[in-house]
């Protein structure tokens, strides 16, 4: 899979057609950010990034001839600012195209003070990778909720409640492509080892409900899984396969932590545990290795604590 930072790629995976996705580097990390393109005859973005890349995101929309004027669709699987954090910034760049956010979310990016707090306690120090978002308009905002269709033409974007791994999740099917875009639904797909892991952050990460979101894509029986973290993954007849493994994967994960909680009695001992045992530092590199391994374990640490 081609993956060159900034550089636009055509989604080659199953039979899809128009769909295009780019690197954008975030947390100047490799294979970890993606942003996807439908070029349709109403033209669709599909989660935004963290803000500081939205200028190679107008430049793949040119590569693949999308005038930014003519960009109609900038949707948001969900509020979280490694999703939604250009939204704004693409929104004024492209001034004809409205943001389509799941509606629980939506007032948290017309007026995005709060989501910066939480974004900073979530992430602590990546905060410096991220800019400052953009509020957006409330009349440019579209409330989307489940069972809601999205209509670019000979694309559809239909709307599929995912609420586990953040209350204002939604996941997007694109019947044409027999693809769904998954947010955080299913996963961290890495394809350079060809592996998922779990992503679990504060402060709404839930697991049994995560289960039932890889439910959901298990019924919508999509042949392609367009990962925002990273990249189309051709599933075809082994999708059941590859939503199980990330279900066992997930599951053992908080098992991990439960114990690591009961062995240490201490909540900061059990994230610095974690942090530095993560097995993806050659990867990612061994900052975001750590970081990613630290909200991740604060994820589950929360989720611990409401159930018990």
């Amino acid at each position: 899979m081609e993956t060159d930072l900034g550089t636009v790629h055509e989604v080659t995976a199953g039979d899809c057609t128009d769909c295009y996705y780019l690197d954008t580097g975030m947390y100047d990390t490799e294979e970890y950010g993606a942003v996807y393109l439908l070029d349709d005859d109403r033209p669709a973005v599909v989660d935004t990034g963290i803000g500081t890349d939205y200028e190679s995101i107008v430049e793949a929309l040119e590569a693949v001839g999308i005038d930014p004027e003519e960009l109609a669709v900038i949707a948001v699987t969900h509020i979280h600012l490694d999703h939604a954090g250009g939204a704004g910034f693409l929104a004024e760049a492209c001034p004809n195209a409205d943001v389509y956010v799941p509606a629980p979310g939506s007032g948290l990016l017309a007026d995005p003070s709060r989501l910066v707090e939480g974004t900073k306690n979530a992430v602590g120090d990546q905060w410096e990778f991220y800019a400052e978002p953009k509020p957006i308009p409330e009349d440019r905002i579209v409330e989307l909720e489940g069972g809601d269709v999205v209509d670019l033409g000979e694309h559809e974007l239909c709307v599929h409640d995912a609420p586990g791994h953040a209350f204002h999740q939604v996941i997007f099917e694109d019947p044409a492509n027999d693809a769904v875009f998954t947010g955080d639904a299913a996963g961290i797909w890495i394809p350079g080892i060809e592996e998922i892991r779990e992503t679990s952050p504060p402060s709404d990460f839930d697991l049994e409900q995560c289960l039932d979101d890889l439910e959901t894509i298990k019924e919508i029986d999509p042949d392609v899984l367009c990962y925002t973290h990273f990249g189309p993954r051709d599933v075809g007849d082994d999708l059941d396969a590859a939503l199980e493994e990330y279900a066992t994967v997930l599951t053992d994960w908080v098992r991990a932590v439960e114990r690591k909680r009961e062995e240490l009695a201490d909540d900061e001992a059990v994230v610095e545990h974690f942090a530095t045992e993560t097995d993806v530092a050659d990867v990612w590199g061994e900052r975001k290795a750590s970081a990613e391994a630290a909200m991740n374990t604060r994820g589950v640490l929360g989720y611990l604590e409401r159930r018990d």
